[in-house]
């Protein structure tokens, strides 16, 4: 049996320039993985923490060096001698050795690298692709009444419009995607996808918007008037495109809305600065979705916002997908709770608000077999690393969100599903 004999950390830079963790993990047998971990700016309260040098000078204290030094120092220590393949086991002494219950200790970052990059050692020493690892790893840990998965290829997410934190607040709301859901294959909804991003950019620029400025993940950033302005620019692309808004492209919003809520009010710039109550801010969402194409809602509501949550869910959740990101954090227990509370109908999972892969697929597994949704996600600071795709891929997701389709950390993303799908055949799209 292999067994881990290294591990390596190292400081390296993410897509918005800030410094990140690198992890690689060697095995007695020869084999490597590494992973690099991604970081978001959009947060909430219940992720991870994502360990900061804080000093005031080397990259005004962005640095992770401190990160680094756990993975080498007590990280290191903990998984030496461990089998990679058995990631439940890596992923449980990992938790333990940081005691905390958001990796407050050691750093999220510095324990979700080491798991990562242990999954990737364990496809290695295994000798098949990272997806299909992860998929022998799902399946495994499905109760034993649950029918096993086959690696299926995600529908996209594609990002448009920015605003919120993602675009110095051009925008209340924090993106606009399309969804193309009447695509035949993933070649051809990557190509839909394009010739709307680029159809978009011309009427920005023929409108006297700023069409080329762009967002932290790639998407324009023109400074609308408000929500319903940027989702008629994306019905006249989609249209100018050649293609049909609500049947063979929708639209999806990222709300983001904990970061314009004062704790009882959500305050709406593109209102005129009115304060809203819950079931207003429904409303508000409500008359987009009649207006609109919509179909899918990330955020609507505040992350602590639970009474709201249940009231939008009652009124949009057998028209939208109603997805909880800071409301859930991809956190079993908060999930447990959305469902208890039927808040929400679909959770968007990013592995490093919970910080290991483990715990993310229990959240994942839980939303399964609660009837949820599932999104998996990447952060506005993402990096060549594209681990999300194949854990996508390997636990048969639905809908992955990637960002736009204009530079490489997101390309790499959609450049490694163009493979898997030529790997899988025609008949593993997964909508």
């Amino acid at each position: 049996m292999a067994t881990i004999s290294s591990v390596v950390a190292r400081e390296v830079l993410d897509s918005r320039g800030d410094p990140t963790v690198e992890v690689e993990i060697g095995t007695s047998d020869g084999a490597r993985g590494w992973a690099i971990v991604p970081a978001g700016a959009s947060t909430g309260r219940a992720e991870a923490l994502d360990l900061r040098d804080g000093d005031s000078e080397r990259y005004d204290g962005r640095g992770v060096l401190k990160a680094v030094g756990n993975v080498q120092g007590p990280l290191r220590q903990a998984v030496l001698g461990m089998d990679p393949t058995d990631q439940p086991a890596i992923d449980q002494r990992l938790c333990e050795v940081d005691g905390t219950p958001r990796k407050t200790r050691l750093g999220g970052n510095a324990i979700l690298g080491v798991s990562l990059a242990a999954a990737h050692a364990g496809a290695a020493v295994s000798k098949v692709p990272l997806y299909r690892h992860i998929s022998r790893l799902w399946n495994a840990g499905s109760p034993a009444h649950s029918p096993t998965h086959s690696p299926r290829i995600p529908l996209p997410m594609t990002n448009m419009i920015s605003g919120g934190l993602h675009a110095g607040g051009n925008l209340d709301f924090q993106d606009f995607l399309v969804m193309p859901v009447g695509a035949p294959s993933y070649t051809v909804a990557l190509e839909w996808i394009v010739r709307i991003y680029r159809r978009l950019g011309k009427l920005l620029i023929d409108g006297n918007y700023e069409g080329r400025l762009v967002g932290d993940e790639g998407g324009y950033g023109p400074r609308l008037p408000g929500s319903r302005a940027v989702c008629e620019f994306v019905v006249r692309a989609i249209e100018s495109a050649g293609l049909r808004p609500g049947e063979d492209v929708t639209i999806a919003i990222d709300v983001a809305s904990t970061h314009f809520y004062d704790g009882s009010h959500y305050r709406l710039k593109e209102v005129g600065g009115a304060r809203l109550t819950s079931p207003q801010m429904i409303e508000y969402l409500e008359r987009l979705v009649d207006e609109f194409p919509i179909t899918s809602i990330e955020d609507g509501l505040a992350e602590e916002d639970w009474a709201g949550w249940t009231e939008l869910t009652r009124r949009l959740g057998s028209r939208v997908r109603l997805v909880g990101d800071d409301l859930f954090a991809t956190h079993e227990d908060r999930l447990r709770r959305g469902v208890a509370q039927k808040a929400g109908n679909s959770v968007l999972i990013k592995v490093n608000q919970v910080g290991t892969l483990t715990e993310t697929m229990r959240t994942m597994r839980l939303a399964q077999t609660s009837n949820y949704g599932r999104v998996v996600s990447a952060r506005s600071g993402e990096t060549e690393d594209a681990t999300m795709t194949d854990l996508a891929v390997g636990t048969a997701t639905k809908l992955i969100k990637i960002g736009s389709i204009t530079r490489s950390e997101r390309l790499a993303k959609y450049n490694r599903l163009l493979r898997l799908e030529a790997e899988l055949g025609p008949d593993a799209i997964n909508w």
